[in-house]
């Protein structure tokens, strides 16, 4: 069993560094934020989370042990996908409304710079588009740095617009009300086919969680089902095996539907 567990910790560990690398910016927050990041942090964490469990516990309370751990880390990643989703969602109103409000600025009469600068009462983000303008630096480039982030990919069309309004003369109100009707018809859409993709992922959500209900309504009417999923090792193999194609499940959900929100 021991050599099983130092098994799978390799493997963890192999894995997660293996996993593509990615450019971050300067790590901030909490050392234990940090430290649950995808990278050498979280393989550093399971490594010794299992190396810690390889010497207080064994057998049967290892593997058990073992299957808890996978489960709370399960249930982290979709969290964080969870969170990573909602964020991109924000951006993209905010890139809607940043749009929309620039165009009501420049048809009002304002400068520029002056219209940009209202967008972050807007979008605190857009700072760094607002500092290109003032310093008549590259405003499309800063629009499509800020548009790596999940969910503002919209500020591409607005970098788009600025340049053929730069290079052909045209004005700039004109070229970005365009691009604004286009992204909140978009938006609409998007938010059209979320609800509908709500009630699935929803039903997922609740397939997920039905053994958890049999189970209490099963020791509820004088069963021992939490006797044979934690006490034996037939029983902790069956849990760890639920709950790895519970997760399967719910992720393959969550990624259909982010495809079909893609496209």
């Amino acid at each position: 069993m021991r050599l099983v567990a130092v098994g799978l910790a390799v493997l963890t560990v192999l894995l997660v560094l293996s996993g593509p690398q990615r450019v971050r910016r300067p790590a901030s927050g909490s050392l234990l934020a940090r430290l649950l990041r995808p990278g050498p942090g979280v393989a550093v964490l399971v490594a010794a989370v299992v190396g810690g469990l390889l010497v207080v516990v064994d057998g049967t309370r290892l593997l058990l042990a073992l299957v808890l751990v996978g489960i709370g880390l399960a249930v982290g990643v979709l969290v964080r996908r969870g969170r990573v989703a909602r964020a991109a969602a924000l951006r993209q109103a905010f890139v809607v409304e940043v749009c929309e409000s620039l165009v009501g600025e420049l048809r009002a009469g304002q400068p520029l710079v002056a219209g940009l600068e209202h967008c972050l009462d807007v979008w605190v983000d857009f700072e760094p588009v607002v500092a290109a303008a003032r310093l008549s630096a590259d405003v499309p480039e800063a629009l499509r740095r800020l548009s790596s982030r999940p969910g503002a990919e919209g500020l591409r069309e607005i970098a788009s617009a600025w340049q053929v309004s730069e290079r052909s003369g045209a004005g700039l109100a004109a070229a970005l009300s365009q691009v604004a009707r286009t992204a909140r018809s978009r938006q609409s859409t998007r938010h059209l086919v979320r609800g509908e993709l709500a009630s699935a992922q929803a039903t997922a959500r609740l397939v997920a969680g039905l053994p958890l209900v049999s189970l209490a309504m099963s020791a509820g009417i004088g069963g021992s089902p939490w006797h044979f999923l934690l006490g034996t090792a037939f029983g902790i193999t069956c849990l760890g095996g639920g709950a790895l194609f519970a997760f399967l499940g719910l992720l393959w959900i969550d990624r259909i539907a982010r495809a079909v929100l893609r496209t």
